[in-house]
């Protein structure tokens, strides 16, 4: 009865495990999605292709790469608050 018991919670843990990771995986190109979305919004005159690599680079976390993030789109006359905003929103 207790091996039972253990399999159970071993396989009951293990798709929830399994669950996390999957359900983690489509997050990560939602935030740089939702990153490029509110700069294009904001400042429709931002280059495309230069705000999506900014997100992207934004997405990885960190200091480095919010600055980084935050000075390519200040680069494209993107303004302050809506770069500090959107290299945020690349993170989360």
């Amino acid at each position: 009865m207790r091996l039972a018991r253990r399999i159970a919670a071993t396989g009951g843990t293990l798709s929830l495990a399994l669950g996390g990771l999957v359900a983690a995986a489509p997050t990560a190109s939602a935030t740089v999605q939702g990153c490029s979305h509110h700069v294009l919004e904001k400042a429709p005159n931002a280059t495309t292709e230069l705000v999506e690599d900014a997100c992207k680079i934004g997405a990885d976390g960190g200091e480095e790469a919010f600055k980084s993030c935050y000075h390519l789109l200040r680069d494209d006359y993107v303004p302050a608050v809506v770069a500090a905003d959107s290299c945020r929103k690349a993170t989360k």
